[in-house]
């Protein structure tokens, strides 16, 4: 089954993307959720026309991206938490903590949709890398530094 996906989703495409499905996936989960559309003849020009128009802001959106982007590698990101002798963390660092450190220590922000750290839980005390995808030609990845306080 063809939809045309009306928000970026993980895995599977992004905004304005024509992809194949299977038909319960579509009608049970991306439909209902607002993520896609059917892709009829008439959305598919819609969706023909849309592109159309945002054809010249891609380009300015994607020198923005890349610029990030570029600050970004540069970047060494230091999250402090409380942790026990062993260097276990009580609790875990989550992207939320990532982007918060960003933000705080280099005034950029980033949206921690965007964050996607390799652990499923960032337990112990150490260095870590996460990728941040600013566009779907810009995925950059950057490090951080989990230390104790």
């Amino acid at each position: 089954m063809e939809v045309i996906l009306k928000q970026d989703v993980p895995n599977l495409g992004f905004t304005n993307e024509l992809v194949h499905v299977k038909p319960g996936y579509a009608r049970n989960y991306l439909i209902p959720q607002g993520m896609a559309m059917l892709a009829t003849g008439k959305n598919k020009k819609i969706l023909a026309e849309n592109v159309k128009q945002q054809g010249f802001k891609a380009d300015k959106i994607l020198t923005v991206a890349q610029e990030l982007g570029g600050k970004l590698e540069k970047l060494e990101v230091k999250i402090g938490a409380k942790a026990a002798e062993s260097g276990k963390i009580f609790g875990s660092v989550n992207t939320i903590q990532i982007a918060q450190a960003i933000k705080d220590q280099y005034n950029l922000e980033i949206d921690r949709k965007k964050i996607h750290v390799d652990q499923e839980h960032i337990k112990e005390l150490g260095t870590y890398k996460a990728k941040v995808i600013l566009h779907k030609e810009v995925v950059v990845e950057i490090s951080f530094e989990v230390f104790a306080e």
